[in-house]
């Protein structure tokens, strides 16, 4: 005797919007875990306006609904990066503390910061990169209020009529909002309330607020309403939520996604004392880092810069984004490039420790987050997710170990997982309503493998 299904209300469809590819999987949300899968080329409107980013989420949603009935009126969640993801610029008084402050918020709201201008050292506010979104950090709590009005009026002057997010001087919040007057602007606490201490999550909602209220109906990808009522967030903010409930079951994590134009490096990571380095704006427990010069396709020159054998490779998959390999020798190229790109991002997400003398005597210096006593690792992305047996050792097996060289904080023994179900971003967008599913489901990258 066969069991009865459950009804459709027990399952969600959750959506991820990508730069080239739509995804698309049913969850289960009593047991947490995924029943059916799908993708499809991502379909952006033309530039004569055809075409409709809901194209590809349709053809999803009908391959799900043949694998699973339920799929076809369940409900659904969303994330987005197509049409070039959430683009932020970033405004602070000084480089060194607080717009330096306001790019790691803005990273790890799921944005790529496109420039960072600082006010108090000349910074041209004409020239923001054309960004979505404005973060406008500056002072310290009950602080110097000034280069914060000065950056709201420069940002009048110029002519910004975008959406702004004021995260500085809370005491001059208020003079600021009649500054921008009709331009629109979200504020919240201030990212940088006293010196050494970074406060990100009241920036990294109001953000998240903006993206969803200006950015996504602004980027025209669809004529249809229900885009803007499935989406919850900028996929890799949604993806950092879904890390940071898996680090909840698994500990301290990394997760590296290698992407055809960015490789994105999120981690969760409990901070030693002893381990920080001397920086005016304090390391945080949750990171996300985005390296816009590395990829597998639109970044596979600059990723390859140093690899000159690579260079010919790396030359026809940027003129050829959809390109895919057709034999071994091909997926060898691939798997040296993703190589290449782990290295670099983690690296630099990481940074490196070394011995000084100093004052004090012999002092080890830290840049980065120190990644070595990581205890899971996560491989995502398709050269991954779709690669041959054994690529994920391959790819990341110089960027850990005790064999890395040249004090880097890299993983030392790390258990390696690949995201091969796309399991992260589904945990993000089920977080905040079924905040039971997410665990089980993110728990499930935690879980040994059987056998």
């Amino acid at each position: 005797m066969t069991e009865p299904r459950p009804s459709a209300a027990e399952v969600a469809v959750c959506v991820d919007f990508g730069s080239t590819f739509t995804k698309a999987a049913l969850v289960d949300l009593t047991a947490g875990r995924i029943v059916a899968a799908a993708s499809h080329r991502t379909t952006l409107p033309g530039p004569d306006g055809a075409g409709d980013v809901l194209d590809g989420y349709d053809a999803c949603r009908a391959a799900l609904a043949e694998q699973d009935p339920r799929a076809a009126t369940a409900e659904v969640l969303a994330c987005s990066s197509a049409g070039g993801g959430l683009r932020i610029a970033v405004v602070g008084a000084e480089e060194l503390v607080t717009a330096e402050a306001g790019r790691r918020v803005a990273l790890s709201s799921g944005g790529k910061v496109v420039s960072v201008v600082a006010v108090a050292s000349g910074g041209d506010l004409a020239d923001l990169g054309e960004p979505d979104v404005v973060l406008l950090t500056g002072g310290t709590d009950g602080g110097n209020s000034e280069v914060l009005l000065a950056a709201a009026r420069g940002l009048v002057a110029g002519g910004w009529t975008g959406p702004v997010v004021v995260a500085g001087n809370v005491e001059a919040q208020a003079e600021v909002g009649t500054v921008l007057g009709g331009v629109p602007h979200v504020l919240a606490e201030n990212v940088v309330p006293r010196i050494g201490v970074l406060a990100p999550e009241s920036a990294r909602a109001a953000v998240r607020e903006v993206f969803l209220a200006h950015v996504i109906g602004g980027k025209h990808l669809s004529r249809r309403a229900d885009f803007t009522a499935m989406v919850r967030g900028a996929t890799p903010d949604v993806v950092l939520t879904g890390v940071e409930l898996l680090a909840e079951t698994a500990g301290d994590v990394v997760v590296v996604d290698v992407g055809g134009a960015t490789t994105d490096v999120h981690s969760v990571v409990d901070l030693d004392p002893d381990s920080i380095g001397r920086e005016v704006v304090a390391t945080t427990r949750v990171t996300r880092t985005v390296e816009g010069d590395l990829g597998m396709r639109w970044s596979a020159l600059t990723t390859v810069a140093d690899l000159p054998e690579l260079a010919d490779a790396a030359r026809r998959r940027h003129d050829d984004p959809g390109f895919l390999p057709a034999d071994a020798a091909e997926a060898d190229v691939d798997e040296a490039i993703a190589r290449a790109a782990v290295g670099t991002a983690l690296r630099r997400h990481a940074g490196r420790s070394k011995v000084v003398v100093g004052p004090d005597g012999r002092v080890v210096e830290r840049t980065g987050k120190d990644l070595r006593e990581v205890g899971l690792l996560v491989g995502s992305g398709g050269v991954l997710r779709n690669g041959r047996p054994g690529v994920a050792d391959r790819v990341l097996r110089d960027s850990t170990g005790d064999h890395v060289e040249g004090g880097w904080q890299l993983p030392r023994r790390p258990r390696v997982v690949v995201d091969s179900d796309y399991v992260l971003a589904a945990a993000g967008l089920l977080a905040a309503e079924h905040p039971e599913a997410a665990r089980r489901l993110a728990m499930t990258l935690a879980q040994p493998a059987a056998g």
